[in-house]
């Protein structure tokens, strides 16, 4: 029972949790930031490197945050608290970031829902100008607004349904859809002329091009790729029955986030190596690039373009709804909110922050805080401070503040279910990974070059940790 004396929500089925947390852990940083920083990083090499990451350490973590949800039975910060009142400020992070995050991600999402539209009406017609058709739009006051809010509507419809009706059933629509237009666009990008190349680049390693920066670079894509260390896997494991397997769901889940980002190579450089383009393209890749690539594919492209926009949306959503569903579980956990009215207006203060967002990269350009406009202080904010911060307090917490044997009864389900690892994992999780995710934390923390921003957002998690017994 929550606060309200209401039964609390469950998945429906394991496929349904699976595709869900899947759904939360593929987003914008599959579709477009693992493909940039593996064009920017040497391809094969940095691939390799990040995989090595992500079964090793980013896997520990999503174990760790699925078995302090389920045991809790509680969102990010209901699961904290629940062992000690001094640690309610690392839910609260948690919850922070995802809320800061949906000040953004709706305006990202809102435009990869406007390329939708624009494959079919004449984006392509003009392959030179694509690049600045981009300029322009994200710089209108007020189209990408309305995508923006078009956006935001799906994922107040899904989130207001709940977690079966609205997160599950959503998940198990748009999670087999990523996958088979990823494979779609990927087998058509393998046939082109040339397209070797680009196989090549992302499968033969060549390890001459790795520095230090190169595994800095995978460790924060593996890390930000699985939507750890902002309560939502935390959240998503609080809605699990005592039946289900934990590790193993973490595996599934994890397997399937490599996969899309994998998927998402494939379905880009390939054709990006066929028709001459540069790899290295930064973060302008997925919408000036890729419609590049699209406009030089005849009658078939605006089509193609279409199914790859579509696919960044589904990827944008699935994450999206995990994000305002940490922030609505807080409300509804601790605040003893309905759902609705925890999904209206919470929503309603995240479309004021996306206007803000959105304007900053137009009309309030000039317009700054700590040096920085509100789309950027919203995201550098998250992904270099409150992110990584949070997941190196969950490692902590876990290894460190949650008895051993309450985790190893968790993971095995009171020793009905094998987890043959647990002694792997309890040594990575309290001694390894803290260690190396500190690395992320202070190496992301300090290439922020807006030092008012990052004395800022340190100053956050101070008075957070001071207060957090009255939170």
């Amino acid at each position: 029972m929550d606060q309200t004396g209401q039964k609390r929500e469950n998945w429906g089925s394991r496929f349904g949790f699976i595709m869900a947390a899947a759904g939360s852990a593929v987003g914008l940083g599959n579709i477009w930031r693992f493909p940039y920083l593996t064009g920017m990083n040497g391809g094969s090499a940095f691939i390799l490197i990040y995989l090595f990451f992500v079964f090793v350490i980013c896997l520990s973590v999503m174990i760790a945050e699925f078995t302090v949800g389920r045991n809790s039975g509680k969102a990010a910060v209901g699961a904290y608290k629940s062992k000690s009142r001094n640690w309610t400020f690392a839910g609260v992070i948690g919850v922070l970031s995802g809320f800061l995050i949906m000040g953004f991600y709706p305006v990202v999402g809102g435009w990869a829902l406007a390329y939708v539209v624009k494959s079919f009406t004449g984006l392509l017609a003009a392959p030179e100008a694509i690049g600045d058709s981009f300029g322009a739009f994200i710089g209108n006051p007020v189209e990408p607004l309305i995508w923006m809010a078009l956006f935001l509507a799906m994922n107040i419809f899904i989130v207001s349904r709940g977690v079966a009706k609205g997160i599950e059933t959503a998940g198990k629509i748009l999670m087999p859809m990523l996958f088979v237009i990823l494979l779609l666009i990927a087998a058509r990008g393998l046939t082109l002329e040339g397209a070797s190349k680009g196989v090549e680049f992302l499968f033969k390693p060549d390890f001459s091009v790795v520095t230090g920066q190169t595994f800095l670079a995978a460790l924060g894509q593996a890390f930000f790729s699985l939507s750890l260390g902002m309560g939502c896997m935390i959240t998503y494991g609080s809605y699990l029955n005592k039946s289900e397997n934990l590790a193993q769901n973490a595996a599934i889940v994890t397997v399937m986030d490599t996969s899309a980002a994998l998927l998402a190579g494939l379905a880009m450089f390939p054709a990006m190596f066929a028709f001459g383009f540069e790899p290295a393209a930064g973060p302008g890749l997925v919408f000036v690039v890729v419609p590049s690539i699209f406009a030089q594919m005849g009658a078939l492209g605006p089509i193609l373009s279409a199914f790859f926009f579509v696919a960044l949306v589904v990827a944008a959503l699935t994450s999206s709804v995990s994000l305002l569903e940490v922030v609505v579980a807080y409300l509804m956990d601790e605040r003893s909110w309905t759902r609705k009215k925890a999904v209206y207006i919470s929503s309603a203060i995240m479309v004021a922050m996306c206007i803000m967002a959105s304007l900053s990269l137009g009309v309030m350009s000039g317009v700054t805080f700590l040096g920085v406009g509100a789309f950027d202080f919203f995201d550098i904010l998250t992904d270099k401070i409150f992110l990584a911060i949070g997941g190196l307090l969950l490692a902590v917490f876990t290894g460190w503040f949650v008895d051993k044997e309450v985790l190893r009864q968790e993971l095995t389900n009171g020793g009905t279910v094998s987890f043959a690892l647990f002694e792997v994992w309890h040594g990575l999780i309290k001694y390894v990974i803290p260690v190396v995710i500190a690395v992320i934390a202070v190496t992301g923390i300090m290439s922020i070059s807006q030092k008012g921003l990052m004395i800022f957002g340190l100053a956050v998690i101070a008075v957070l940790a001071l207060v957090s017994k009255k939170l």
